[in-house]
């Protein structure tokens, strides 16, 4: 068997390596590695031995981090709910929704803390030590495309929320998830799910020694879908990763080399009114039908990265690097004949680039002022440069070009933080980042609309724990944070379209945020968290419906309360309970488009009842303004989620999915907005929804090779 499973690594190693899409040198920009998890004081005798112990699922402890709304989510975890998509795995982030508003090889649609995050704004997320957001995207800033994840290789989540943390800077006001892949696998194995409508989906993955302390890591993956869509989606993934790594948890190293490919037909948002309706030029139209089918588009990303870490004698150093390329072009119609009647209003969206980055940090203890501290010291360099364009395409033909430009991008940020140990119960986390972005936009098409620009924030940190008490933990959490904007508005002097002038908007935006917040372990078996917090942004981005993209906007402020809860009645049995409420608005009183007042999650997991195991998951996404008046509201959501698991013997196991179990007509997204149908002779405003899949089942069938 041994010899079996070192020809199969081989030989999928030496496939993936001749599949990989090149990568070209690349420059760099700035975002987050994984950092360690926190090391606060332990917890004293008070709560030792008598923890709660949320069996392998999370790493949630009292005394194990600096915020209430901070935490670790385990491989464990993700193992005993089922995702539709891979973005997915951010749902697990308590108060985190994701839904999709096109087709699935497009970044999803994340919702947090009173967020219509669009793709990804505000939220920085990054895979392997990799960031994953990109600025001055072709669709949005910030895009967070997570589909090349193999949510098998995930080994934890490191989240938190609110700028309380100096470790993490550009797109992480509202959040940050560290998404940790494995280095090495606890067993080889191969996988096949099947389901309706067209989808199969592959992984294999495999490791190996290869010496002593040296091990090599290989997974593919392949995965076809067609959806529930009038025009099949035609989705077609092809993704692959080649680990090699050695040494240990106490010093070692790690070099990835990562490639992903996908193409696809989207059906985009439709208006309310063509489904009131249920026809268009005398034919029906339903819930699941297209007015443009060749929106759509395809998309690239291969990288490699290293990583290097040692922890001795009480200090930790990591340094890493990493590569990358990456490509997309999108094609959307939002507002199908408002803007060009005869051929209507399909857009082309591209976006090539190079990134390259850089990350160290250094952290020890010492004594300050008499008292035990730990400080890190910790420097991020990213460079992006891009060529992103906006063209006019009719059937993804390109008729006419709004803008095309080429842009340089560089973010260097440093940071120190503390770690003050102020008594036997009571510690303080002191932190100061300091961020500068400079870029640079040759406008290609316009050339009064290029220029340079620079900027620079400092954000300062600070964060008082005390306990535990009687199991008990309260937090005060409060810091400055950042998000950049488009470095194309930051140099725009005209708008491309009406050629009119414009305001050049500031290149980073200041976000200011509190948090109260407690974490408790006094009733046996449940672990609970409260967070109340609040969040001021100088800027919003704005969702633009017509054109495809976001833009500044005025100041804003919310406001919220988290209650998470992970509760162990019996000892096969997990429930999770996670409620978020929140208050958006502009300074001037009026409502943010898309902010949701409210969010829920509620699981029970039944584990290892002899062969079988299950999860029933209810996931409700609430209302939210869709105007600034509060005249339209977008409709809440509520869908479930099941899966089944049987194994079968010790080498094989076979899990059943089913999403949205009672088929419920719900809506992933909702806007308003004007467009003109084909036949209208002005344009409407109104409600543009796109609808969530229909009751759909997956079977897998797992097998240790």
């Amino acid at each position: 068997m041994r010899t079996l499973s070192t020809r199969c690594a081989l030989a999928l190693a030496l496939a993936m390596a001749m599949g990989l899409p090149a990568i070209a040198p690349a420059q760099a920009q700035q975002q987050p590695a994984p950092s360690p998890a926190p090391s606060p004081t332990p917890a004293p005798a008070d709560g030792a031995g008598d923890r709660v112990e949320i069996r392998a699922h999370y790493d949630n402890a009292v005394g194990s981090s600096d915020a209430a709304s901070q935490g670790v989510i385990n491989a464990e975890l993700l193992k005993s709910r089922p995702a539709l998509r891979p973005g997915e795995v951010l749902e697990f982030v308590p108060g985190v929704i994701v839904t999709q508003h096109s087709g699935d090889g497009k970044a999803n649609q994340y919702f947090l803390r009173g967020f219509n995050l669009d793709h990804g704004t505000d939220f920085a997320t990054t895979v392997a030590g990799m960031p994953v957001n990109m600025p001055t995207h072709g669709h949005g800033q910030g895009y967070t495309d997570l589909n090349f994840l193999i949510p098998e290789l995930v080994q934890r989540i490191e989240y938190r929320k609110g700028p309380y943390f100096a470790s993490h800077g550009d797109f992480a006001a509202a959040g940050a998830a560290d998404i940790a892949y494995r280095t090495r696998l606890d067993e080889n194995f191969a996988q096949l799910s099947l389901g309706e409508r067209g989808y199969r989906r592959g992984v294999m993955a495999v490791g190996m020694p290869l010496g002593e302390d040296l091990s090599l890591l290989a997974a593919v993956e392949a995965l076809d879908n067609d959806g529930p869509w009038t025009v099949p989606e035609g989705l077609r993934k092809r993704n692959g990763v080649l680990t090699l790594s050695g040494g240990n948890a106490a010093q070692g190293w790690s070099a990835s080399l990562m490639g992903y490919r996908a193409r696809w037909t989207s059906t985009d948002q439709i208006p309310q009114r063509l489904l009131d309706a249920g026809s268009l030029d005398g034919r029906p139209f339903g819930r699941f039908d297209s007015l443009d089918a060749s929106d759509g588009g395809s998309t690239s990303r291969s990288s490699l990265s290293a990583e290097w870490h040692r922890n001795a004698d009480g200090a930790v150093s990591r340094l890493s690097a990493y590569l990358m390329r990456y490509e997309l072009a999108l094609y959307s119609n939002f507002t199908y004949a408002l803007e060009r009647p005869d051929d209507g209003d399909q857009f082309a969206q591209k976006d090539r680039r190079h990134v390259g980055g850089l990350q160290a940090s250094h952290a020890w203890g010492h004594l300050l002022l008499g008292l035990p501290a730990r400080t890190e010291l910790g420097l991020r360099w990213r460079q992006d440069r891009i060529r992103v364009g906006l063209f006019d395409t009719v059937a993804r033909r390109t008729t006419a070009t709004t803008r095309d430009d080429a842009v340089r991008e560089s973010m260097l940020g440093a940071y120190a933080q503390s770690t003050l140990e102020l008594g036997p119960q009571l510690r303080a986390v002191l932190g100061l980042r300091a961020d500068r972005l400079a870029l640079s936009v040759d406008a290609l098409s316009l050339p009064e609309n290029g220029g340079r620009r620079h900027a620079l924030q400092l954000s300062p940190k600070l964060s008082l724990i005390a306990g535990p008490f009687a199991k008990t933990e309260v937090f005060f959490n409060a810091g400055r944070g950042l998000h950049s904007n488009d470095a194309r508005g930051a140099t725009a002097r005209v708008d491309p379209r009406s050629g009119e002038p414009v305001d050049a908007v500031p290149p980073l935006v200041a976000a200011r945020g509190f948090e109260l917040g407690a974490r408790t372990e006094a009733l046996q078996g449940l672990q609970s968290s409260l967070a109340l917090w609040t969040l001021a942004s100088d800027s919003e981005l704005v969702y633009v419906g017509d054109a495809g993209s976001t833009e500044a906007s005025a100041a804003s402020r919310r406001r919220g309360v988290e209650f998470n809860n992970r509760y162990t009645p019996l000892r096969w049995l997990l429930i999770d309970a996670d409620f978020a409420w929140t208050h958006a608005r502009f300074r001037n009183g009026d409502r943010i488009p898309n902010a949701v007042d409210r969010v829920a999650s509620v699981a029970a997991t039944l584990r290892d009842i002899g062969p079988w195991s299950a999860s029933l998951q209810w996931r409700y996404l609430g209302s939210g303004a869709l105007v600034e008046d509060n005249s339209v509201r977008a409709r809440s959501s509520l869908s479930t989620n099941l899966r089944l698991g049987y194994r079968i013997g010790a080498r094989a196991e076979l899990t059943l999915d089913v999403f949205n179990l009672f088929d419920r007509k719900l809506d992933d997204i909702q806007y308003f907005y004007e467009s003109r149908l084909p036949g209208e002779a002005a344009a409407v405003a109104d409600r543009h929804v796109h609808p969530a899949e229909p009751r759909s089942a997956r079977l897998s069938l797992r097998l240790a090779i």
